[in-house]
């Protein structure tokens, strides 16, 4: 059985795949907008020699990031996990990037970690985040801040903390996506595919 996580937030695909044990693997591709053209295809040689009916679960990056790719990458699956009936965890980017982070950064001190990521008209997304032994503990509720509010939030914040400011290659925290959904598997969450939606910053659209 195997575990597999995509992410389509910003123009590259991005594929992680585990075996549950020991075996993982990731890829990015720059497709751009040929995202909708490729992503099956790369889908379908991403997983072997494995089967779509060695998935135990799936995971997907669902926002923010692109409107359109993280509607497509959302979308994609939600109707796998559906057709397979199998859990689909959704993981928000910024989350993946904290994620991603520890995964870089296996001996170091595991500090409190805020997460920017530029949104339109001059605002940003932000969250902050704290290790925990199942993954990520929310501390700040991603949200859409002006920069002036973030700013704030970030003076004000009572304790010591690492901020990564996302720019590009985010498709390369596939690994962060797969890791925080294959801790919720193992903590024996199993979510439905219904409850995973996409988040372009005010609210989630159906």
């Amino acid at each position: 059985m195997i575990g597999l996580a995509l992410h389509t937030s910003s123009p590259e695909l991005g594929l992680a795949l585990t075996d549950l044990d020991a075996v993982t693997r990731h890829r990015v591709w720059p497709l751009g907008r040929d995202l909708t053209q490729y992503l099956h295809p790369c889908l379908a040689a991403f997983i072997t020699p494995y089967t779509w009916a060695d998935l135990a679960f799936l995971a997907v990056a669902k926002g923010p990031g692109g409107f359109t790719g993280t509607r497509i990458g959302v979308v994609v699956a939600r109707t796998l996990a559906q057709q397979l009936a199998i859990p689909l965890f959704g993981i928000s980017s910024l989350a993946a990037i904290a994620q991603q982070y520890l995964l870089s950064s296996p001996t170091a001190t595991k500090p409190t970690i805020a997460v920017s990521m530029q949104a339109q008209r001059g605002e940003v997304f932000g969250a902050i985040y704290q290790p925990h032994v199942h993954g990520l503990t929310v501390a700040h509720p991603e949200a859409v801040h002006t920069q002036t509010e973030w700013e704030a939030c970030l003076q004000s914040w009572p304790q010591p903390y690492h901020l990564i400011t996302a720019e590009g290659g985010l498709a390369d925290s596939v690994m962060g996506v797969l890791s925080l959904a294959q801790r919720r598997w193992n903590a024996g969450d199993r979510p439905d595919w219904q409850t995973v939606l996409p988040f372009y910053g005010q609210h989630p659209v159906r």
